[in-house]
């Protein structure tokens, strides 16, 4: 149906029930579809019963949102003629609604709105000017009667309007050319705007709600990127709102959003003039500090940061106003020294600390001349500010932060990251000076027994020197010897200073391991940390850490390491993943020593774990076992990890070059791998159908495969029978994983090979084909770079490999697909050299291009076009003719692999692939336009 000449005209055969209603209003609320909602032409004329005064609001505000789905995605129902009518109507309900109900009077201004954005600016070139005119009080409405309503309500409803259209165009989709078109139309009616808002704004006349609306006005056309050089006037009017409590919240927004628009920096001495405004807050700022108002504090601190942060640059380099930025600076630096904790009693500091960040990365990328003049203003600041975060980072009493839930405790832990890297910054600025200060007055702190009383300043200083040496080549700082002296000084009684200490050594581990005499005074500190559960974290992470730095220079204190480390972990004084980092951190230590030493320490070290794995073997399955067993077999992976004497001389720490190993002395891993292999086996045979137990003991061989590469040859014979009993009783992808990092030459592994792939294939025919194809794929890439040889064998089903190969490129996941692509990329190449690999080619190659054909015609995403355009480049190189043969045999199936491309664009498709066998970009480039055309897409902005 046409819509009627007038959108207001109700054809008499619509019939409104309720019925009709609450099925509207059920597709508004629920339907997902959006076009659904208003697709009938009737819409036009329905929506305006639905506005009718008798209606419920919600009745009305369906009617209200109809109109403004119609105008924005089918405006092109509409006749030309019909406009004028169209606009005429939504004034007219817009100003009936202008007392209420207030949802539907802001759908009306989006539609509105809308309108407008269809018209401006050839068929509307003055909306604003014709709205103002509009709603001017005593305005006859559509019907001739005269409205009685107060000024103040048609002002809100033009307000209202005002506000939604520069919010309308940001959110509808727009061609770029029409979206810089409407941009630079309503950027152009700012300066009919503007007036009206700072009369409103500036008026004694004006309520409170129009005060406010005049600033969410503001705030709308500012993202427009409204020019500040012609509304900076208008935003030192907002200024004044920021003492009505009920104007706050809103003039806050509106002056951030103001000043915070980087387009602004072109206009300077608009910036220059609001620089006054901001610090003319600063008392307004300090009363609100002292009597715990946050809001106010947070509002204030949001505009000073605005300003300070976004212009930093801009204002430092205006000279003659340097005392002025120089106090908004030190107003900012109030903010952070905002009193309380954060975030219990304050949320503002954590809003000033990219501001110093930002202030101290411009003074540092001026010219050394400027550079000088501004550090000697600024490097007392950043001294100040030193102290403030330092102070701000304080614990509070302990009694105090019990009582904190768990939230607030996660919130200070991310807001002491934050600070910790803000320290780090301002060492780039204060250097070797900030590390010396620190020192000096940890000094005084620690001999003076009332200062160290108060462990939160002691935490402090030493939570600055970590922030900086975890990120700080402190190496050449000469304070850093005598922070190792004093720090075994410190009573690490209390939880949180003692995780600070361990923190703090494990950042200076670097500079330890190239001054190991300073080892002996701290690694007592550290074992003695060891013991305690609470301080689990920080002192194995920092065990880990120096193990891993000095492991060279740890001889001398490697027993009492692994005797404290031996007796935590039989005494399970810690969880189940810091066992893990213990264990990788007496790898690392072991590595180090001499070889003749390592089998007897390993041997002490392990004993307890694997009689208690012993133990569990022989015990009939359940839950709890079961933890015990993967537990374990976890602490033998994580050690195994680490633990690598091919690489433990590598490191320039290395005392002296170690006398390598007799060529018949075994590594100590294999040794102790084969005296456990029996004990694994028994695990199996009882938990062979439990994936997570079978994962876990692959995970101690997958670690030692790795670190141990050609070390690990006598363990293959055993690990590839093991394998394949495995993987033929119970296949996981956690077995094909392993088996993919056994490397070639061992005869074990072609016969490996052989049972995995007649496994798999059978899995696959037996049509459970979602089972770990990636793996599977991977595995056979692996063995096709290193050992082709094994393809020439008659035990492995190539035809079935080849098909299940296709098969992997089907699959909608990018790693099995892209896994697949490699597989054939690898395997075309071979075709001559290997006769079985060739015959499979010339019988199911044109399978393999048509699957191809079909996934970059449209089965499969888009994004994974890139991978199948290899494997056309690798058949394109390796047979050519035959894939032309192919391309030819395909594509001349009508509608095959898309109705969307004509016989021709295929020719074309095909003659510009075949004449690239070299450029792979330009494959990519041929096979991703030809997928467009394939899914009517070419065009389409892709």
């Amino acid at each position: 149906m046409d819509p009627p000449s007038n959108p207001g005209d109700i054809p008499v055969e619509l019939e409104f029930t309720v019925e009709n209603v609450e099925s509207a209003l059920y597709q508004l609320y629920f339907d997902p579809d959006m076009e659904r909602k208003n697709a009938s032409a009737q819409a036009w004329q329905f929506c305006w019963a639905l506005l009718g005064p008798d209606k419920l609001p919600e009745v009305q505000f369906f009617g209200a949102s109809t109109l403004h789905t119609k105008i924005s995605r089918h405006w092109t129902d509409l006749p030309t003629d019909q406009h004028e009518s169209l606009r005429m109507q939504l004034l007219s309900h817009i100003l009936h609604f202008s007392s209420g109900p207030k949802m539907v009077l802001t759908r009306l201004c989006v539609a509105l709105a809308a309108m407008a954005l269809n018209l401006i600016p050839q068929a509307w070139s003055q909306p604003v000017a014709d709205m103002v005119r509009a709603f001017q009080p005593q305005t006859p409405d559509s019907e001739g009667a005269e409205s009685v309503q107060e000024p103040h309500v048609h002002c809100l409803a033009l307000l209202e309007l005002l506000t939604v259209l520069p919010e309308e165009f940001q959110s509808s989709r727009l061609a770029q050319a029409r979206r810089a078109q409407l941009r630079e139309a309503l950027t152009g009616e700012w300066a009919m705007v503007c007036p009206l808002l700072r009369q409103l704004l500036q008026s004694q006349d004006s309520s409170v709600q129009v005060k406010e609306r005049v600033l969410r006005c503001l705030s709308s056309w500012v993202g427009l990127d409204v020019p500040l050089g012609e509304s900076h006037e208008l935003v030192q009017d907002c200024f004044p709102a920021l003492s009505n409590p009920e104007l706050f919240d809103t003039a806050v927004e509106t002056i951030v959003n103001a000043i915070s628009q980087p387009d602004c920096q072109r206009y300077i001495d608009a910036l220059v003039n609001l620089v006054p405004l901001v610090l003319g807050l600063h008392d307004q700022l300090k009363a609100a500090a002292q009597d715990g108002d946050m809001e106010t504090s947070h509002g204030i601190c949001r505009i000073a940061v605005a300003m300070g942060e976004t212009h930093s640059r801009v204002l430092l380099e205006q000279v003659e106003h340097w005392q002025e930025y120089l106090a908004l600076v030190n107003m900012i630096l109030f903010c952070t020294d905002t009193p309380g904790h954060y975030p219990v009693r304050e949320t503002t500091s954590s809003l000033t600390l990219t501001f110093w960040y930002t202030l101290q990365d411009d003074i540092m990328s001026f010219e050394e001349e400027k550079q000088v003049v501004y550090l000697q203003v600024y490097r007392p600041v950043y001294f100040q500010l030193v102290d403030v975060l330092l102070h701000k980072s304080h614990y509070p009493s302990q009694e105090e932060y019990a009582s904190w839930s768990s939230d607030d405790k996660e919130q200070f832990r991310i807001y002491r990251v934050d600070i910790s890297d803000t320290l780090m910054y301002v060492y780039e600025m204060l250097g070797a000076e900030l590390l010396s200060n620190l020192y000096d007055r940890l000094g005084r702190q620690l001999m003076d027994p009332q200062q160290s009383a108060v462990w939160q300043d002691t935490e402090a200083l030493l939570f600055g020197f970590q922030s900086i040496a975890e990120t700080i080549d402190v190496n050449y700082s000469d304070v850093i010897p005598g922070l190792i002296g004093l720090i075994p000084r410190i009573n690490i009684s209390n939880v949180m200073l003692a995780d600070t200490v361990m923190y703090t050594i494990g950042s200076l581990a670097e500079w330890l391991a190239d001054h190991p005499v300073m080892l002996g005074g701290i690694l007592p500190m550290v074992l003695q940390g060891l013991v305690k559960p609470e301080l689990s974290v920080s002192s194995v992470s920092t065990l880990k850490r120096i193990c891993r730095e000095c492991r060279h220079d740890l001889g001398p204190y490697a027993q009492d390491i692994l005797t404290v480390s031996q007796d935590v972990l039989v005494k399970e004084i810690h969880k189940s993943s810091q066992c893990m980092w213990l264990m990788q951190a007496l790898g690392f230590l072991l590595s180090a020593l001499p070889v003749e030493d390592i089998l007897v320490r390993l041997h002490a070290l392990i004993t307890p774990h694997v009689q208690q794995l012993d133990s569990l073997a022989q015990q009939e399955p359940n839950p709890a076992n079961k933890q015990l067993i993967i537990h374990i077999l976890g602490m033998l992976s994580s050690l195994f990890t680490t633990l690598d004497i091919r690489h433990a001389d590598d490191s320039e720490g290395a005392s002296s070059p170690r006398l390598p190993p007799s060529p018949s002395a075994q590594n100590p891993v294999v040794v102790v791998l084969q005296q456990v292999f029996t004990l694994i086996q028994t695990i199996l045979s009882k938990w062979l159908n439990d994936s997570e137990v079978v994962e876990a003991v692959c995970g101690v061989f997958d670690k030692s495969v790795r670190t141990l590469l050609h070390d690990f040859g006598p363990m293959v014979a055993q690990l590839s029978e093991m394998l394949g009993l495995i993987y033929s009783a119970f296949p996981q992808s956690s077995t094909l994983d392993l088996a993919r990092q056994v490397r070639p030459p061992h005869s074990n592994i072609k016969s490996l090979i052989e049972l995995l792939t007649s496994t798999t294939l059978n899995i696959f025919q037996q049509g459970n084909r979602k089972k770990f194809p990636t793996f599977f794929v991977f595995l056979h890439n692996k063995i096709l770079k290193r050992k082709p040889d094994v393809y020439l064998s008659d035990q492995l089903d190539v035809k079935a490999l080849f098909y299940c190969g296709i098969l992997s490129l089907k699959f909608p996941e990018t790693p099995t697909v892209k896994a697949a692509s490699l597989f054939f990329t690898e395997l075309l190449p071979r075709c001559k050299d290997v006769p079985s690999l060739g015959e499979v080619l010339q019988r199911d190659g044109k399978l393999l291009t048509e699957t191809i054909l079909q996934a970059v015609g449209g089965g499969s995403p888009r994004s994974l076009t890139e991978h199948f355009s290899e494997v056309l480049l690798s058949l394109n190189r390796h047979c050519p003719a035959l894939l032309s043969q192919w391309l030819k045999e395909t594509l001349q199936s009508p509608g095959f692999p898309s109705a969307q491309v004509s016989t021709e664009q295929k020719h074309n498709f095909s003659q510009q692939l075949l004449r690239e066998q070299t450029h792979k970009r330009r494959v990519k480039e041929i096979v991703k336009d030809f997928s467009l055309l394939c899914r009517g897409m070419q065009g389409s902005g892709y």
